[in-house]
């Protein structure tokens, strides 16, 4: 397929299909491998880096997807990572959802995608689920 279709969020084959295909290369670490509806951390390595838990969440909305400097891609990964760094915390581990709409270029989101895991790589962050 050409674009995104609305059978690839049903959560059938073809969702599978995209997953598999680009979210699991583009983003691939041990954590995201589990292939689990969420995340699970070793809490002794999350103990020797600190005695706190610092997360956040975010969401973007922009028009267009790509700018000078950047995409929507970078933008949720280094808003969400600043979130998080502002507070004197350390960003290590991200979660990361999609809505796609119908008819967006596959190769536009595979570019988004390659844009979050190589900003995510750059700054030492794992993107674990979503």
């Amino acid at each position: 397929m050409n674009s995104v279709q609305l059978a690839h969020g049903s959560g059938g084959l073809a969702m599978q299909q995209l997953i598999n295909s680009l979210f699991m290369e583009a983003f691939a670490n041990p954590w995201l491998a589990e292939q689990e509806d969420q995340a699970r951390l070793e809490l002794a390595q999350l103990a020797a880096e600190g005695d706190r838990l610092a997360f956040s969440t975010d969401s973007y909305v922009i028009d267009p997807l790509f700018f000078p400097g950047g995409n929507i891609g970078k933008l949720a990964i280094c808003g969400t990572a600043n979130d998080v760094a502002v507070s004197g915390a350390i960003p290590r581990y991200l979660s990361c959802g999609f809505i796609l709409e119908e008819g967006l270029p596959m190769e536009t989101l595979k570019s988004v995608v390659n844009s979050m895991a190589a900003t995510a790589r750059e700054a030492g962050i794992a993107i674990v689920t979503g």
